[in-house]
């Protein structure tokens, strides 16, 4: 209980609210295992922040984390050539939950191979189809 100044001990009680501790949403993993899950602390030292800031940008929605073995990790696929978060996984992430999709829904949907890309979703979100797999992304129902 906190005991708050000018207060006694019954009013204060009465006023505390417990609060839990800041959590971020992660997926149980069901990617293949050559799907490479970059731990959160790692994440954050490549994007030079403190991990909290990972935490808020899968709260926010820009990144979706998986967790493995124990360990919650993103994708490294999200990650461009130079360590950045690729430009276009934060716009297909809101595109598709705007379309009601879950994560895990997301996730399956962008590593799973369409031959009319050809290749999968995430793979061609790293060159010149990127729009056109938001654009699918938005259209097609899963």
């Amino acid at each position: 209980m906190v005991v708050v100044p000018g207060c006694d001990a019954t009013s204060a009680a009465r006023t505390t609210t417990v609060v839990g501790v800041s959590t971020f949403p992660y997926i149980e993993d069901f990617l293949p295992e050559s799907v490479t899950l970059i731990p959160l602390p790692d994440v954050a030292e490549q994007l030079g922040m403190v991990v909290t800031r990972v935490h808020q940008l899968l709260r926010d929605g820009q990144l979706i984390a998986a967790r493995r073995n124990g360990v919650v990790g993103v994708p490294a696929e999200f990650f461009d050539t130079t360590g950045a978060i690729a430009k276009h996984i934060p716009a297909l992430i809101t595109v598709m939950r705007d379309g009601k999709y879950s994560d895990a829904e997301i996730l399956e949907w962008v590593y799973t191979e369409d031959d009319s890309l050809p290749g999968r979703p995430i793979d061609a979100l790293h060159g010149q189809l990127a729009r056109e797999v938001i654009r699918r992304a938005a259209a097609d129902p899963f």
